[in-house]
């Protein structure tokens, strides 16, 4: 007879927050949509433009799926519809012939600044009257489940 391995106490709040989570991404990508749709964009290509960006130099698209905990097939579809958008560029890759750089350019770079500014307001809105105690307290949770989940894939 198989029986079912409880959750601990810690291990419910886990799976409702996993719930919440889920639900609150959901929220958080059909927002990102409206914000950047008149900028031709989705909270996908936001977010991947955001990645390309953010990075300390340039990368392969699986180094940017990877640095997201996304899906590489997944991430070069967005970034071939960015290169066709004209938002990036692919450069040789000095260290891997097949696995081609992606570079923002001028015009990519423009559109996500032009996103941050609409975000900006947004964010503010959405996190007021929200503590920063709060705020750090969920963030610590957050890194530490994602380390978690990270070492042990």
């Amino acid at each position: 007879m198989n029986r079912a391995i409880k959750r601990t106490p810690a291990g419910e709040v886990i799976t409702a927050l996993t719930l919440d989570i889920f639900r609150l991404n959901n929220l958080l990508l059909n927002a990102g949509d409206r914000l950047v749709t008149g900028l031709g964009l989705t909270s996908a290509r936001w977010q991947i433009l955001g990645a390309i960006a953010r990075a300390e130099h340039s990368q392969p698209v699986a180094w940017l799926a990877r640095n997201m905990g996304a899906n590489r097939q997944n991430v070069q579809r967005i970034v071939n519809d960015l290169h066709d958008q004209g938002h990036v560029i692919f450069e040789a890759n000095p260290h891997h012939r097949r696995a081609q750089l992606v570079v923002l350019t001028e015009k990519g770079r423009m559109v996500y600044e032009a996103a941050m500014a609409l975000q900006a307001p947004w964010v503010n809105s959405v996190t007021e009257g929200l503590s920063l105690r709060d705020l750090a307290a969920f963030e610590r949770v957050l890194l530490a489940l994602r380390a978690r989940l990270e070492a042990s894939e």
